[in-house]
């Protein structure tokens, strides 16, 4: 088949042809029909995230069809269409998964990053983790939920009620749930790299009450702030933003440092908490809830081929909405 392969970090993806890869017993074999380009993916080449099993086949926002189930696989049938996301295993015995925080798990394995994943014409994945997807969505369009939509709406989540939510960093994961977010009746600001006025028009279509810099302030105050991007400098400002009793939220799997900021920022109780990975009962809910609000999911399609190309123009952040890699 043919893989894209990430054979040394901060180099480009290499196109190969490699074996179809073997279905172990409780495993499933996917053609990929289509792959999200995760900023994690980012991270992952860039040498961010460290130790990544190479050479590596990366992407976790796989959508496609079931074509072999192992000798004791028994939640999809032959033909079956599945999403797999970033959480490809855990123990299932340890206390975070004993207390419904498999998220957390010491010996979880990752799609994409400890196992190969989907910018490839097939893949395999523990099928415990793998779900069903919303006939409502095409491959390419169900594909950012796998991961954008998943961590977005864990982000929402930890800000509890709150009503006027600031998201920083307007890509993915933040067009997904910025609907959410409107469906249920929050008002959202958002918040993107100065002088991105097509971002910020592209927020307001799809419900934002404001859109501005990173920098500037919203004309009212946040009750809680979610921060997509990648950039440690964002806490203290949206820190400055929030009332007290507020949270931010860091939802990225990787952050550069967090400046100092003085003690005055952080009392009257506000919080600071970060997002790591997701449960397959966030999924669950998620999938659910998605094709209710219903969210709609801004792509851009490239030929698998074409992946460092995709892979540039998020880093970019050229695109509106998603990127997505088409075998």
């Amino acid at each position: 088949m043919n893989a894209m392969l990430l054979e040394q970090p901060r180099k480009p993806l290499v196109l190969r042809d490699v074996p179809i890869p073997g279905c172990g017993p409780h495993h499933i074999r996917v053609r990929v029909g289509a792959c999200g380009v995760c900023r994690t993916d980012l991270h992952i080449a860039d040498g961010e995230l460290a130790r990544p099993k190479l050479p590596l086949i990366l992407g976790h926002e796989i959508i496609g069809v079931v074509e072999e189930a192992g000798a004791e696989a028994r939640c999809f049938a032959i033909g079956d269409r599945v999403g797999i996301p970033w959480l490809g295993e855990t123990d299932n015995t340890c206390r975070y998964c004993r207390s419904g925080r498999e998220n957390l798990c010491d010996a979880a394995r990752f799609t994409g990053y400890d196992v190969d994943g989907g910018y490839a014409q097939y893949t395999v994945a523990n099928e415990a983790y793998c779900h069903a997807v919303p006939s409502e969505y095409s491959a390419e369009h169900a594909a950012p939920l796998m991961c954008a939509g998943l961590i977005g709406y864990r982000s929402l989540k930890f800000t509890g009620d709150a009503q006027r939510v600031g998201i920083y960093g307007f890509g993915a994961s933040a067009h997904i749930i910025t609907q959410v977010a409107r469906w249920q009746g929050r008002r959202v600001f958002a918040f993107t790299r100065p002088g991105d006025a097509g971002g910020q028009s592209f927020a307001k279509t799809l419900g934002a009450v404001w859109a501005g810099d990173s920098t500037a302030q919203p004309p009212d105050e946040l009750d809680a702030a979610i921060i997509f991007a990648p950039v440690g400098d964002l806490v203290p400002v949206a820190l400055r933003r929030v009332v007290k009793g507020g949270a931010v939220v860091c939802g990225g799997i990787h952050m550069s440092d967090i400046p100092s900021f003085p003690y005055d920022l952080l009392w009257g109780e506000r919080s600071v908490r970060s997002v790591a990975n997701l449960t397959r009962a966030d999924a669950v809910e998620f999938l659910a809830l998605a094709p209710r609000v219903p969210v709609k999911t801004d792509t851009t399609a490239y030929p698998l081929a074409r992946a460092n190309e995709a892979v540039a123009d998020v880093r970019a952040g050229k695109l509106r909405g998603a990127a997505v890699l088409v075998p």
